[in-house]
């Protein structure tokens, strides 16, 4: 690529990371279910010891978790082609998803609360401000906030991304200090690392944002596009002020990593609002 990000802009932005006091996880339906759509207790059992490592360093954090239409699909063996299956399967699988995150944080003696949102209640004023007040003090009390798309009263179609986006918007909602996108594949890639085995992963964007966005618009295809709305969440988190990061989920220690400041995924460096678009 032709604009480099340079090393000392990435090196504060890992710094940054490290020192986030409070931190948006996003995790994706690949990084907590199996080959056939069912749970898989060990991917999420993984996902909540992660977590918990952060909160052992008296970090705040929310989760944002996808699933509940996967774990749906598998609970019912159903495809959920159109949209108002789709709807009925998340109300099926997010009560399965809700009760596996509780009695995994029971390992921790950690309690969890779930919140249902959509994009109109963060962009209401008054349902903005309830959010905010009831997260703030779910997380005085040390209790984890595990946010979901609400599927079952969307009035648009369910798309892949959704919760990138979401979680970005909470994210810059409640001032976090860092995003962090937990997904199959380790960071944001020159193209499709599950088919092109040339694929080469990018350390950092920035200042290469517009050639990393029109690489990806250029790669990205089928089940690999969900890795658009991931970007443009880092980038508008970024954009903020804020670093993001686009990790592997299944990388050991994953977040305990970015908390020691080390190399992980792909990081967003703070741009505060300036683009180079």
């Amino acid at each position: 690529m032709s604009e480099v990000v340079e090393a000392d802009a990435i090196e504060r932005a890992r710094r940054l990371a490290a020192s986030a006091e409070r931190v948006v996880v996003k995790a994706g339906t690949n990084s907590l279910t199996d080959a056939e759509s069912n749970l898989d207790d060990a991917k999420l059992d993984k996902l909540v010891d992660d977590v918990v490592s952060l909160l052992d360093r008296d970090k705040d954090v929310i989760l944002v978790s996808s699933g509940a239409i996967g774990a749906g699909k598998g609970r019912l063996d159903r495809p959920g082609d159109t949209v108002e299956e789709a709807q009925a399967l998340s109300t099926v699988g997010q009560s399965l998803l809700m009760r596996r995150y509780t009695e995994s944080f029971e390992r921790y003696d950690r309690q969890v609360a779930q919140i249902l949102l959509t994009e109109e209640d963060l962009e209401n004023p008054e349902r903005f401000t309830n959010f905010r007040n009831t997260i703030e003090m779910l997380l005085e009390w040390g209790v984890v906030p595990i946010i979901n798309e609400n599927d079952a009263v969307a009035t648009e179609e369910i798309q892949i991304g959704d919760n990138d986006m979401l979680a970005a918007s909470v994210g810059i909602g409640v001032d976090v200090d860092l995003l962090v996108v937990l997904t199959d594949v380790g960071g944001v890639y020159t193209g499709n690392p599950k088919e092109d085995p040339g694929a080469e992963r990018i350390e950092a964007v920035g200042r290469n944002y517009a050639e990393v966005e029109a690489m990806i618009d250029e790669t990205a295809t089928g089940e690999f596009g969900g890795i658009r709305t991931k970007v443009q969440g880092a980038r508008d988190v970024s954009e903020y002020g804020s670093p993001a990061i686009i990790a592997g989920s299944a990388e050991p220690d994953v977040l305990t990593r970015i908390a020691d400041g080390e190399p992980v995924g792909t990081i967003f460096v703070p741009t505060n609002g300036a683009t180079n678009d």
